[in-house]
């Protein structure tokens, strides 16, 4: 099997993980959330009207309301059920990419496929207590 094939048989593993399962879920709830999408959409046109304005010659006191607008309805959208399972989703999948893509960066650098370990982050448990500084 070339390591093209193998790439694509991760592929296959990883939209098959829970994690992903779940992001997918999270993004079709999201999808089909009108409140959310309304939102959205207002965070477009305020994303507009302040490109637009900051183009000529711009009112500071226009552009200071378009931030703050744009800032109150970005956190009514980070604050939609929906949105928070979608970035704990989106956090999750993320993880596992990172780590996937250490553990090939170890491999191309001649580590051991077999037991090579990323360094966990400061504070996080890698399930192995020969990488761990303590428990806290």
């Amino acid at each position: 099997m070339t390591v093209i094939e193998l790439t694509r048989e991760l592929g296959k593993a990883i939209q098959a993980d829970e994690r992903y399962v779940k992001l997918m879920a999270a993004k079709e709830a999201n999808d089909n959330d009108s409140d959310l999408n309304a939102l959205i959409g207002k965070l477009n046109l305020i994303q507009m009207s302040y490109q637009h304005e900051a183009e000529g010659d711009a009112d500071e006191a226009k552009m200071n309301e378009f931030d703050k607008e744009f800032r109150d309805v970005y956190g009514e959208v980070m604050l939609n059920e929906n949105m928070k399972n979608y970035e704990a989703a989106r956090e999750e999948v993320d993880d596992m990419m990172n780590y996937i893509m250490q553990i090939l960066s170890l491999c191309v650098n001649g580590e051991d496929p077999e037991t090579c370990e990323p360094a966990a982050p400061d504070g996080a448990c890698t399930g192995s207590c020969s990488t761990c500084g303590g428990c806290g």
